[in-house]
């Protein structure tokens, strides 16, 4: 019993592992690319993960996702409940979670 704060003391050594490793870590390539607009480096990155020269096509391929995700039309909960395909199969989700927390499984 008196030695369970060294239990606690023991997640420093992998915080300290990923403070000292994290900057040497590449960006990712989609975050260089969409968010800091920055296709220089994401061909970089591309080029260290994928290990080729020619990443032309993986770049196009994340832009074009990228258009796709930005014409895509948000629906809203009572709009997708109204949305009779789909009503049951958000109904049955729905029950299952609740009886999965209601059984107490979790404390188990």
């Amino acid at each position: 019993e008196s030695r369970w704060p060294y239990l606690f003391g023991a997640i420093i050594v992998p915080s300290l592992i990923q403070v000292i490793v994290l900057p040497f870590l590449p960006e990712s390539p989609r975050y260089l690319l969409l968010e800091k607009h920055d296709t220089s480096k994401a061909e970089k990155a591309f080029q260290t993960f994928l290990g080729k020269d020619d990443v032309s096509h993986e770049i196009e391929e994340v832009l074009a996702e990228s258009r796709v995700q930005r014409n895509t039309k948000l629906v809203s909960i009572l709009q997708l409940l109204k949305t009779r395909a789909v009503r049951w199969q958000i109904l049955t989700v729905v029950v299952t979670m609740g009886c999965y927390q209601l059984c107490g499984l979790n404390a188990v």
